[in-house]
């Protein structure tokens, strides 16, 4: 008998849903035989965007649930009246053992609610961050915090740091991970007051390899393996980083089609230029695991394809083989913080 790695997919939440999150889902167990997939949402929705692709069928599973909760619900007040959700059912099936992980494309709001509430935080936690990787010249980059604590202390953010650096040496094989803090300026006394409070507790941190301040402008060079910083830089970084990002594609593909010398170029260069603009995809990572909680909760963007759920999927088989829970919970369980969890 098989022993899989179980993943609760949101099949209701995102742009693209159910049919996306399906063909993702299938894809996923096409591509690892370890992977079990419980397909949660309206049951005759999911039945009928399986029809006629082909997959093993030990591997996946539906899971009915009647309701969906909206992106425009207020989190608290949606997790607490839609029981029956896709996502309220999923998170659940982390809460009880049933799943190893969770993925979603749908609301980002009941996804952190829920993931913290339902799910439920490590002992010794005090804030869980949501973390993506983001694409640099050197390779990736963590940004942590990039949407779940606008509002964070210095404790929060040499917490997020820990944590980074657990999740990108164990997760992602990066060795001795360098940890940077977000900052104005290079220099030690620049900042918020947010951030000289946390300077000096960062290079007082022994289990972190802290260098010092980085700026947002040397993140895409790879300037750190992980920029911490509270949600509300990390949120605005990461939208200007991806609009950035699509604003130049635009641009360069525009260019190479404007003339018939730009035309005949743009074939010399096709290959060459496919390679490295498939480097600085996002979908090729996956979604943004939510660390701190005692089962994976991976959010993913609400427009996202086959290609990012499938990727979100196949991220949650290495987080749960090297058990990255357990050993936050080892690094950061003698925290004084009770990490008290909030009631519904």
């Amino acid at each position: 008998m098989n022993e899989y790695v179980n993943v609760a997919v949101d099949a209701m939440g995102g742009d693209n849903a159910p049919l996306e999150i399906v063909k993702g889902a299938v894809d996923a167990v096409n591509a690892a035989k370890e992977v079990k997939v419980f397909l949660v949402g309206q049951q005759d929705r999911i039945e009928k965007a399986l029809s006629g692709l082909d997959y093993p069928k030990e591997q996946i599973e539906i899971r009915n649930a009647s309701e969906i909760i909206e992106n425009a619900e207020p989190p608290v007040n949606a997790i607490r009246k839609k029981k029956d959700s896709s996502i309220v059912v999923a998170l659940n099936m982390v809460k009880d053992g049933t799943c190893d992980a969770y993925v979603s494309a749908g609301s980002t709001g009941a996804t952190l609610v829920g993931g913290q509430v339902i799910v439920g935080r490590i002992k010794g936690v005090e804030r869980a961050p949501l973390a993506p990787l983001i694409p640099t010249v050197k390779g990736n980059s963590l940004l942590i915090d990039c949407g779940a604590n606008v509002d964070a202390r210095a404790s929060h953010l040499v917490q997020f740091a820990r944590m980074g650096t657990i999740y990108m040496r164990d997760v992602y094989g990066v060795k001795d991970p360098t940890v940077g803090i977000i900052n104005i300026g290079a220099e030690e006394d620049k900042g918020n007051a947010l951030v000289k409070e946390t300077f000096p507790l960062l290079k007082e941190c022994h289990d972190i390899n802290f260098v010092g301040s980085v700026e947002a402008r040397d993140i895409p060079f790879g300037a750190v393996d992980i920029a911490v910083c509270e949600a509300f830089t990390g949120n605005v970084i990461l939208k200007m980083y991806e609009g950035v990002g699509g604003a130049l594609l635009g641009e360069v593909k525009g260019a190479l089609k404007s003339s018939l010398k730009t035309k005949i170029g743009a074939l010399l260069i096709k290959n060459d230029l496919k390679k490295t603009l498939k480097r600085f995809q996002t979908s090729d990572h996956g979604g943004a695991p939510l660390l701190g909680l005692k089962g994976l909760v991976v959010k993913t963007h609400g427009s996202s394809t086959s290609v990012e759920i499938k990727n979100s999927i196949l991220q949650c088989i290495t987080f749960t083989k090297q058990n990255i829970p357990a050993k936050i919970q080892d690094v950061l369980g003698n925290s004084d913080s009770d990490a008290k969890q909030e009631e519904l």
